[in-house]
């Protein structure tokens, strides 16, 4: 007994010196969020070049959006990196993460060249995978004409005091900026499920992610700035500038690293291939042919989701009405899929109603996330019962034109879903409960059947055979996987290319009690 008293002792003095150090470090070290209040600069009409070469395109659609899907990832970075270059006015992106990679130092480059052409720059990153970047941050916003802000960020940017802060802000940090946008001269923005990294543009060797982006024109753009505004202004976002210093020659060093970097031998292998891209092709060929719609909005959580209790205003609000509302066919696409019981709920109605539903999410082998799966994995039986059609995107594809040169192993990071042939939304929301009410989200809403159908052939191309395996239940009430590649079909009986300790794994993970933050 004693010793156990001596170990309780212990532990109490241990959470105390925690606790405490939190309380003091936190309070001492935190700075206020400092950022002056800005706006999205006013459009021209003819003020730089990309308001010169949309004039005529508006003025034959007034009041309509463009749209064009970005579904391959060379395409994606073009997108981006042709409309900084003919960016004049300004530049506005929010991200997630945002990689030190050789496309995220290629990206910080054509940032770097735009503000030096006196374009205005505001980047808004959340901070959580922000973790030791704070010099190349530092960096950029040390440039006269660009200002980083960090969304929730730790107030403590070394190892010890961000483990005191997080013991002190476990219910704050947990709630992150999921956001995707990119947004040049208030004209152009590119919103979608890709970060800022070589997975999302087809550049690593290792992964290739299955992702989207729509390039919109027009009213849309003006409301992804209005809704970046949002957040800029937000209590949430806190200046780089306030959380940390270094003196001007090491930064000027680090960011002529990063240049030389964005200029090697491997930057121009891939920069060649975004030269001979399609939409490249395209663009300097007039052959870009934008789908013009009135009906396309850009939306958005409030960006103090969590502060509030009034849920109203929730993109989760918007997104459950349109998709109980479906009447003949809901079919999504999601990387990560915990419906929750509410979800399973309304997917049932949907079934009783007599309308299809179907699900991509990822196979156990092509997940990056074990415990998401492990989630997942709780309802996929009774999703196949309810008789929805279920389909996992394996690990590597058989897609018979693919490129050799992108990544050897697949993974699903698109975003979306379509509705009846008519309506669809294509963004950052997952189907799970982190995106419910956890981290903030935006994208894309649209009701044109057009769009619709574009979007619903990337359904069926990603739940193919060549893409993914189909799930069902036997006989026996058994889940099978079935890989459609073959001749003749073949019929697996455990989670396919996924060994015995990554199954137990995720078997393991699925007895805690974390759905709730998954």
């Amino acid at each position: 007994m004693r010793r156990v008293a001596f170990w309780l002792v212990i532990a109490c003095l241990v959470a105390l010196v925690l606790v405490g150090g939190a309380v003091l470090l936190t309070n001492r070290l935190a700075p206020r969020a400092t950022g002056t209040p800005s706006q999205a600069l006013p459009l021209q009409p003819a003020q730089t070049e990309i308001d010169r070469e949309l004039a005529p395109l508006l003025a034959a659609h007034p009041g309509e959006s463009g749209a064009i899907f970005l579904v391959d990832g060379v395409d994606a970075f073009a997108a981006r990196a042709l409309s900084a270059r003919k960016a004049g006015r300004s530049l506005d992106l929010q991200y997630f993460i945002w990689r030190n990679d050789l496309t995220g130092r290629l990206v910080a480059s054509e940032i770097q060249d735009a503000a030096e052409r006196g374009v205005r720059v505001r980047i808004l990153l959340d901070d959580m995978n922000a973790r030791g970047l704070d010099p190349y941050l530092l960096a950029l916003d040390a440039h006269p004409n660009i200002e980083l802000r960090l969304y929730n960020p730790f107030r403590n940017r070394e190892d010890v005091g961000r483990a005191f802060e997080l013991i002190r802000r476990m219910v704050s940090m947990n709630h992150r900026m999921h956001n995707k946008a990119w947004i040049a001269d208030g004209r152009v923005a590119i919103v979608g499920g890709r970060n800022i990294g070589e997975q999302y543009f087809s550049a690593d060797a290792e992964v290739n992610f299955r992702d989207l982006d729509l390039l919109l024109l027009g009213p849309a753009a003006q409301q992804a700035s209005a809704a970046f505004d949002a957040y800029w202004n937000s209590a949430a976002a806190v200046p780089v500038a306030t959380l940390g210093a270094r003196h001007p020659e090491a930064l000027r060093a680090l960011l002529g690293d990063v240049m030389r970097d964005a200029r090697s031998e491997g930057a121009r292998r891939y920069l060649d291939r975004v030269a001979a891209s399609r939409l490249v092709r395209d663009y300097y060929n007039s052959a870009l042919h934008p789908r013009w719609s009135a009906n396309i909005e850009v939306v958005a959580d409030p960006p103090m989701k969590w502060a509030s209790d009034d849920r109203s205003g929730w993109l989760i609000s918007r997104l459950t009405s349109k998709i109980s509302a479906a009447r003949d066919e809901a079919l999504v696409i999601s990387p990560y899929f915990v419906p929750g019981e509410d979800g399973a709920s309304m997917l049932a109605t949907l079934r009783h109603r007599g309308a299809r539903v179907g699900i991509v999410t990822n196979s156990l082998a092509a997940t990056d996330v074990y415990a998401v799966h492990s989630g997942y994995a709780a309802y996929r039986s009774r999703l196949v019962r309810l008789g929805v059609d279920l389909h996992e995107l394996r690990a590597s594809s058989h897609e018979r034109t693919a490129p050799t040169f992108i990544g050897t192993r697949a993974s699903l990071h698109t975003k979306a879903f379509v509705l009846d042939g008519e309506r669809g939304f294509v963004g950052s929301f997952n189907v799970d409960p982190r995106s419910k009410t956890l981290n903030t989200e935006m994208g894309v809403l649209f009701d044109d059947p057009v769009l619709a159908s574009q979007l619903r052939d990337e359904y069926l191309r990603l739940s193919g055979p060549d893409f993914s395996y189909r799930v069902y239940q036997d006989k026996q009430g058994e889940l099978r996987w079935i890989d459609g590649t073959q001749r003749a079909p073949v019929e697996l009986d455990s989670e396919p290319d996924a060994g015995f300790w990554r199954r137990a794994l995720v078997r393991v993970s699925g007895w805690l009690p974390i759905e709730s933050q998954l």
